[in-house]
């Protein structure tokens, strides 16, 4: 089972291409649910309301389970599509390309839609850093105070960060770890007496 992906470390954006007088401005973002999608549509939309067209594409999920391409109006499959294939090409996920298009007069056609669609995203995602991210789960742990110790040198151990921590007579603690870490940790952690634990994925 594989428990990484790649996608792009940081948002890209206003990256121009002219075709016989149309801009195409590409914008790139890392996006990791429909939240972050809508508020970079959003965002572009706000950016460049005098656009003619704002078309894009998006995969998410580990294997680009969860995708959509959007031609906004121009003819189907010429912006849209054209721009997912370079995600695909690209193999990377979790991430929204977005293209602009300002109308220059000139009709380009199918062939030269798809071409400066085409050009626009490959030219956006090869401005990313695309980078290999290790999918991460979280996992509640309750146990008795005076365990505190054993607990931390474990979470350490398999370099997991703790998101809360509440202590009291019994600790409940909240930590972030590598899901290919989950069987090793959830092993130790049924050893140990007066613990108990859940993932929370």
């Amino acid at each position: 089972m594989t428990h990484e992906y790649k996608t792009i470390e940081n948002p890209i954006e206003n990256t121009l291409i002219k075709e016989k007088g149309s801009k195409f401005i590409g914008f790139a973002y890392p996006v990791n649910n429909d939240n972050e999608l809508k508020n970079a549509l959003e965002k572009v939309r706000i950016e460049h309301p005098k656009a003619t067209h704002h078309c894009y594409a998006f995969r998410m999920g580990l294997n680009g389970e969860n995708y959509r391409a959007n031609d906004d109006g121009e003819p189907s499959g010429s912006a849209g599509l054209p721009i997912y294939n370079q995600l695909l090409a690209n193999e990377i996920t979790n991430v929204l390309v977005i293209v602009v298009r300002y109308y220059g007069g000139t009709k380009l056609g199918v062939s030269g839609l798809v071409k400066a669609y085409k050009e626009s995203a490959k030219f956006t995602i090869e401005e990313a850093e695309i980078i290999t991210k290790e999918l991460e789960t979280e996992i509640e742990i309750q146990f008795n105070f005076n365990q505190q110790n054993t607990i931390f040198t474990l979470l350490s151990k398999f370099d997991a960060k703790v998101l809360n921590f509440d202590a009291d007579e019994s600790c409940i603690l909240t930590a972030s770890l590598k899901t290919a870490q989950k069987e090793n940790i959830s092993d130790k952690l049924s050893e140990m007496q007066y613990v108990s634990f859940e993932f929370k994925d």
